[in-house]
């Protein structure tokens, strides 16, 4: 039996829902050319972010200022700078490059930090010719003096100030930390053609012995795929099947997209998993997908996104509250961990409900 993988996302049409996440190694063409032969329906290449940018060009300034404060005759000279390539520049070029090596579409990404930052940057990653934008809103919410709805509306401002600058299909890479998500993700898809669930925050760490905080990456695992999980149910049949909802975080395996797919999503996105086991990793997700698929006679991937959404599950309620109460219930000892009741006292273990 044939399985049809086809799908939509961001208005392009994809040969599967498999995506390469926006990871380091994806700008380089080498591997961007192995993911499109192991099976990758699109790629996203990594985030520019502003401040590499900002710091590049302060970097020129201070060059450029070195030396004029201890000797009077560099006062009136100038080096004369033909060309400066900041990042901004290498980015494009890397976008523009493997746009001729690859034939699956590649979707930008853009992490800025101000208005005209966002704006600008849009603009120059669409005239190079991405597919599409994805824009990778990662803060902190850390100003006490910031209301919550402050916040939401500043980043729904910067969202809808790229929207009404560039025409190419836009996506919006968010955080879980909102105050009322769902309302908050209705309001950003009235600009925005789709959302990517969720942005991971790399938490530092501190080290002992400096008392510093350090960087730490931790790749993720499938058990982080329960919030995009949940989110996605939910928001499904509230933003309706115009709208493109792509699952990333904790996606390692076919089971995993199936997963994804079978909430609502119209693609799974893997980055921890091609970095923990290279590219061709992607054959293999692919080839459990479709025996998922056939041993269950589904025809299609559409046959089988949104089938266990909130609207369509047999179980609404748990996708909610009621999930937390049977999830806190559900935890029995490993054996040989029971607990001993003091002496002359009755403990009395409730198992869970087959």
């Amino acid at each position: 039996m044939s399985v049809d993988l086809r799908t939509r996302y961001l208005g392009l049409d994809l040969r599967s829902p498999i995506v390469a996440g926006a990871a380091p190694s994806n700008g380089d063409p080498d591997t961007a050319r192995r993911l499109e032969d192991a099976g990758a329906a699109a790629i996203v290449l990594p985030s520019l972010f502003e401040e590499e940018i900002l710091t590049d060009e302060i970097e020129l300034n201070r060059s450029l200022e070195q030396g004029t404060e201890h000797f009077a005759e560099a006062l009136d000279y100038f080096p004369a700078v033909d060309a400066f390539v900041t990042a901004g520049d290498r980015y494009l070029a890397t976008l523009e490059r493997l746009k001729g090596q690859v034939s699956v579409p590649v979707i930008a990404s853009l992490n800025a930090t101000t208005g005209g930052g966002w704006v600008r940057y849009a603009q120059r990653i669409a005239n190079a010719g991405a597919d599409a934008l994805e824009l990778n809103v990662y803060h902190l919410a850390a100003d006490p003096g910031l209301t919550a709805a402050e916040v939401e509306d500043a980043d729904l401002a910067l969202i809808e100030s790229v929207r009404a600058s560039v025409g190419i299909p836009l996506a919006v890479k968010l955080s879980p930390y909102y105050t009322a998500f769902a309302a908050f993700a209705r309001r950003i898809v009235e600009s925005a053609d789709g959302l990517v669930l969720f942005n991971r925050f790399y938490q530092p760490d501190l080290d002992l012995a400096t008392l510093d905080v350090v960087p730490r990456v931790d790749l993720s695992d499938p058990s982080e795929l329960r919030l995009p999980l949940r989110w996605i149910a939910i928001l499904r049949p509230q933003v309706g099947p115009e709208v493109s909802l792509a699952a990333t975080s904790g996606i390692h395996s076919g089971t995993d997209v199936v997963k994804a797919l079978a909430v609502g999503a119209d693609v799974a996105m893997l980055t921890s998993a091609i970095l923990r086991n290279g590219p061709e990793h992607l054959r293999g997700v692919e080839a459990q997908l479709l025996g998922w698929l056939a041993e269950r006679e589904y025809a299609s991937v559409a046959q089988l996104r949104g089938s266990a959404s909130q609207a369509t599950a047999e179980d609404p309620s748990a996708f909610e509250r009621v999930n937390y109460m049977r999830t806190l219930r559900s935890w029995t000892w490993p054996p040989g961990l029971e607990p001993v009741a003091p002496r002359g006292a009755a403990i009395t273990v409730t198992q869970p409900k087959a």
